[in-house]
């Protein structure tokens, strides 16, 4: 006869330790490392994809490293960063890049806008205006240059024929081959590639703004101007700041448009940093040099962002 296990009365039984999967799941959601866990994924997603790029690239400009001499390799320390405020190079192409970015953002964006507030009418054969404006925007940064590259050329150019024919040029004319011509006639090219971003985006902010707005500041008076200035632009700012933004961004990093038509010439005329990094980087393998460049355009597009938004009052919208 087998005799059970007696429990004596008032002695404390000690909890059984589960490992059931499902219950530790269930005691972690209560817990308050359950919001942590849900973030874990995207956590080493943006470590992955973002934090650790950045790291590399900012360790990178610490090293010498070219591809073409092995023999100069290893830990340097701040010498990229000495050597590039003496690199003449660096400072034409630092001085041609707020020019590149300034004028390149003041042109297109008010086309931009002139052009959407053209496209906000009710009109016929609208739809179809707003999809042919697109067309330079989708058109591939390397055709569009290649295009006016022809169109512009100093011997078969279509642009100089037509100058020439209006009175308003008396000899053909190398339009990136000259220094006095060579960044306007790049910057028109950039004009009309990039306009339409700042028109698709703004075009859909005024389809956005009550109608009722622009009726009621009608009743009291307002004209055109003071509508545009007292309704469309304030109802219109987080999208012009958020516009800008993206748009100095890629003026910055990239260099598509000068790499095709001008490579950076004639001389330095045209070198902007984005170039010269990559001039650094592909044509002469160094890239422990072009990775200082990196860095130095990342801490301007940080600082330009930071203070732009602050300035703009778009953070406290």
């Amino acid at each position: 006869m087998s005799v059970g296990k007696q429990v004596i009365p008032g002695a404390t039984v000690p909890n059984r330790i589960t490992l059931n999967p499902l219950t530790m799941l269930g005691q972690l959601s209560e817990s308050r490392y359950w919001a942590y866990f849900l973030i874990l994924p995207s956590l080493i997603f943006i470590f992955a994809i973002v934090i650790y790029p950045v790291a590399n690239g900012v360790g990178l400009s610490f090293q010498e490293l070219r591809l073409n001499r092995p023999d100069r390799t290893g830990y340097i320390g701040l010498q990229h960063y000495v050597d590039l405020f003496s690199d003449r190079v660096f400072l034409k192409a630092l001085s041609n890049t707020v020019i590149w970015v300034i004028g390149g953002i003041t042109s297109q964006f008010l086309l931009g806008l002139v052009t959407a507030l053209a496209l906000n009418r009710p009109l016929r054969g609208m739809r179809i205006a707003r999809v042919l404006v697109l067309l330079p925007w989708i058109l591939p940064s390397v055709v569009a240059a290649h295009m006016w590259a022809l169109m512009l050329d100093s011997r078969l150019g279509v642009i100089n024929d037509i100058l020439l024919r209006l009175g308003l040029i008396t000899q053909y004319r190398a339009w990136f081959a000259e220094k006095d011509i060579v960044f306007p006639a790049v910057m028109l090219v950039a004009l009309w590639q990039s306009f339409p971003f700042f028109t698709l985006m703004l075009l859909a902010g005024l389809q956005g703004i009550p109608e009722d707005l622009y009726e009621a500041a009608s009743v009291d008076g307002g004209n055109i101007f003071q509508r545009f200035r007292y309704i469309t632009l304030p109802m219109l700012r987080p999208i012009i700041v958020a516009t800008v933004v993206l748009r100095v961004i890629g003026l910055v990093n990239s260099p598509d448009l000068l790499m095709v038509l001008t490579k950076g010439g004639p001389g330095d005329t045209t070198q902007v940093l984005s170039l010269y990094a990559f001039q650094k980087a592909y044509n002469q393998f160094d890239f422990g040099y072009a990775g200082a460049l990196s860095v130095i355009m990342l801490l301007i597009l940080m600082v330009f962002t930071i203070v732009y938004v602050r300035v703009s009052g778009a953070a406290r919208d």
